[in-house]
């Protein structure tokens, strides 16, 4: 996918990009908000076509809500494989649908839902049984069947990897297969409690089930950020008797604990969780979950090998996980990793008989309508916990630099639009990040 720029523009103000030229875009020309990737660290507001029915079971979602998801850091310091100047980001939106392809007869135009961040055809030999991160044909990335042997779904406003969608921190988007990819909200539930059935309630509770927490388990979550913290209230929900919650935040830990008394926090730049773990689980833990990502190496040799691109991912903490785990105990890893790694306890990995599970992209569809029914409506998992803030589309580059550094209270933001409803009762009312207090984690 190419993008045209305006190069004439200033360098960090508005700039005029089109979305895929592939893309039908509206024929009178307008314009719509969107946040756009050019290079490390910089990502700024553009005007950009309004797409256009392309497909005959495409929908057009106008949004309501989006957001930043943690994994969007990967983005923001260019170390996502596929990134172009000008792509349009944002993975994780819903809205309402503002027009319908020709062979669409399921959505109509003014339904509210929500929409996977994978985009799947919903027809091929992986959707038929709902895993639609893995569907084989949305996604035609060379550089992904090279690295994996394989590809997973394209996503949404993850770059060229993921094939190369226009993303969702934006006031417009074309849905590919709409009615595989978008789920009708029903009536009486606020936008904020439904958002996050685009990945961070799926992608946590596939980590849970996909690693099998069980009545009893003792577990451990190192990491956390919303997936984290939705991944402690997830065990906790399937039965685990204690949680411990890794982190080196102190808000986050103290996030965490409020999840119930069985959880206990593990700040990891006082404490070593290896040793604290350790005496208090002698035998260790049935399930370790890796919330964490690849990019944050924690001693000086992984450092260096990691500047020196000696390895794209760090080891440091799945060494961790295989040292507590308990004998036949398993592991999952949902943290995004993306390439290589060294130093990696693989003879331990063995004698232990550790079931070590990449969890993969998480199967939204999978899970969806069982999270929106059986937690959500009957208010079992309450996802207000986690949004912090509002605030409007114009703010998607101030947000990203606080987000970047861990700004204090910053878990998730809903970032609304003009076409988005007034914030709902026990969620925050619209601020501007310019008027956010100074603070750091």
């Amino acid at each position: 996918m190419q993008y045209a720029v305006n190069k004439a523009q200033d360098a960090m103000g508005p700039v005029d990009t089109s979305t895929d030229p592939a893309y039908k875009h509206r024929e009178d020309g307008s314009k719509m908000k969107a946040l756009a990737w050019f290079g490390n660290k910089d990502v700024r507001m553009v005007e950009a076509a309004i797409p256009e029915i392309s497909e005959e079971k495409d929908v057009i979602v106008k949004v309501t809500g989006t957001t930043i998801c943690g994994s969007d850091l990967h983005l923001y310091h260019s170390e996502m494989l596929g990134l172009q100047k000008g792509d349009i980001l944002g993975h994780e939106f819903m809205g309402v649908i503002d027009r319908v392809g020709p062979a669409v007869t399921t959505l109509s135009k003014g339904d509210k839902v929500v929409v996977s961040f994978q985009i799947a055809c919903g027809t091929c030999v992986f959707c038929k049984k709902k895993w639609s991160s893995m569907c084989e044909t949305t996604n035609n990335s060379s550089m992904m069947q090279t690295m994996y042997g394989g590809r997973d779904a394209g996503f949404f406003g993850y770059g060229h990897l993921t094939g190369g969608f226009p993303g969702g921190q934006s006031e417009y988007v074309r849905v590919p297969f709409g009615e595989v990819n978008c789920l009708k909200v029903p009536p009486g539930i606020s936008d904020e409690g439904v958002l996050f059935l685009s990945d961070v309630l799926p992608t946590s509770y596939h980590a849970i089930m996909d690693t099998r927490v069980e009545e009893g388990d003792v577990v451990g979550v190192w990491g956390l950020g919303p997936i984290g913290q939705c991944c402690v209230r997830w065990a906790l929900l399937k039965g685990a008797k204690k949680v411990y919650a890794i982190d080196q935040v102190p808000a986050r830990l103290a996030l965490a604990q409020t999840a119930g008394p069985n959880v206990v926090a593990v700040n990891f730049s006082t404490d070593d969780p290896s040793k604290t773990i350790k005496e208090a689980e002698p035998l260790g833990l049935d399930v370790c979950i890796d919330s964490t990502t690849f990019h944050e190496p924690k001693t000086m040799l992984h450092k260096v090998e990691k500047a020196l691109m000696l390895e794209t991912d760090v080891s440091e903490t799945p060494n961790e996980m295989i040292w507590l785990a308990k004998k036949f105990g398993r592991i999952g890893l949902i943290g995004v990793y993306s390439g290589y790694t060294n130093h990696f306890n693989i003879g331990a990995l063995m004698e232990k008989g550790v079931r070590f599970i990449g969890n993969g992209q998480a199967p939204v569809h999978l899970y969806w309508e069982e999270i929106l029914n059986d937690y959500l409506l009957t208010g079992k998992f309450d996802p207000s916990f986690m949004v912090t803030h509002r605030v409007g589309i114009d703010d998607f580059p101030a947000l990203y630099k606080k987000f970047d550094e861990r700004y204090a209270g910053v878990v998730k933001v809903f970032v609304s639009t003009d076409a988005s409803e007034a914030p709902s009762k026990g969620y925050p009312q619209l601020s501007k990040v310019a008027d956010w207090a100074e603070k750091v984690m």
